[in-house]
């Protein structure tokens, strides 16, 4: 498979550049997997798609401020981290810029209450940098960092909680889960009411989620590590509702990540934590999801292979130019697809 496979052309005014006023009011396409029909829906309607029994599982990773700006204490030179997994002991991985400025035993001031020192450069412009600070870390970066929007999305977000989802409780994440971005605590006490199971797991979006693909054979793309965490709780009910036969649907790519990784590797549920590099792609046998909610993705991203894999490419190629005929609003402040 070639990575020109999982291209297509978007026009620039579908990105999304700021998120639908109501959450539950984007669009939402139901597509079936298998024959590739088609139906147009908001996303509020999820609860017409979803029947008593099913099982809704969601990532509840909450999003840190995790973009810093500052600059090399001996030359001025401006520096931007981005804060992308809590390595423990105050030491923390980076995607940096410009890296070819920093080496082992730079220092980086971003206030006079924060600093950072480069332990170790690695490659694909990360580092391992020491964090120096006084005080408690999550204020200070409250205080000092901002929400890592994608660089795709130019406008300034007016409401940080905006980019975070209504649910977001265990903090690390250098991005948001952007699926569950749809849904509002009405909605969520709604399907609740008419009996759908809603349960949450923990993925702290990093690197393996949003990093581009860059080799044209998709077989030599080799994705980072991303921490992950399901409760014994959580196991258990997955687990009953697998030998029920009810159906059992992923919101979002990092759920879904997720609950395969731990069906793969125990094939059960189980209570559990660890670091996941699983890279979904067409041909992947999918032991864990029955369905998933995703909002639409990069081209030549390994989310769109992940997609692709759990229905057919050109199925999902397909729905894809449906929603740019239909002027669907694309990526992390998008609308939303259902495959079921």
């Amino acid at each position: 498979m070639k990575l020109s496979d999982f291209d297509y052309n978007l026009p620039p005014e579908l990105i999304a550049q700021t998120p639908i006023s109501k959450r539950d009011e984007s669009k939402l396409m139901v597509l079936d997997k298998i024959t590739g029909e088609i139906k147009h829906q908001h996303f509020h309607d999820i609860t017409k798609e979803l029947k008593k029994g099913d099982v809704l599982v969601l990532n509840d990773t909450k999003v840190i401020p995790a973009r810093l700006i500052g600059t090399k204490k001996d030359t001025g030179a401006i520096i931007e981290l981005l804060l992308l997994k809590d390595l423990g002991n105050d030491l923390w991985e980076c995607l940096s810029r410009p890296q070819k400025r920093l080496k082992k035993g730079t220092i980086i001031t971003f206030s006079h209450k924060l600093q950072a020192e480069v332990i170790e450069k690695q490659t694909e412009g990360l580092v391992h940098v020491k964090l120096i600070y006084e005080g408690i870390f999550m204020n200070i970066l409250e205080e000092l960092g901002t929400m890592p929007l994608p660089p795709y999305i130019h406008e300034k977000l007016a409401d940080q909680n905006r980019y975070q989802t209504v649910y977001a409780k265990n903090i690390g994440s250098a991005a948001a889960p952007t699926a569950g971005l749809h849904f509002t605590e009405e909605l969520l006490e709604e399907l609740k009411n008419q009996g759908v199971e809603i349960l949450f797991i923990t993925l702290h979006v990093g690197l393996g989620t949003f990093r581009p693909v860059e080799v044209d054979d998709i077989l030599n793309h080799h994705m980072h590590s991303e921490f992950y965490q399901m409760s014994k709780e959580v196991a258990e009910r997955l687990n009953l509702a697998k030998k029920e036969g009810r159906k059992i649907y992923a919101v979002g790519t990092t759920s879904t990540r997720t609950l395969e990784t731990i069906m793969h590797k125990y094939h059960e549920f189980k209570e559990c934590s660890g670091n996941t590099d699983i890279f979904i792609y067409p041909g992947f046998k999918f032991l864990a999801i029955d369905g998933l909610i995703t909002n639409f993705h990069l081209p030549k991203s390994t989310l769109l292979m992940l997609v692709s894999a759990l229905s057919k490419r050109e199925i999902i190629l397909n729905a894809y130019q449906e929603a740019i005929k239909d002027e669907y609003r694309f990526f992390s402040f998008g609308d939303a697809m259902f495959i079921k």
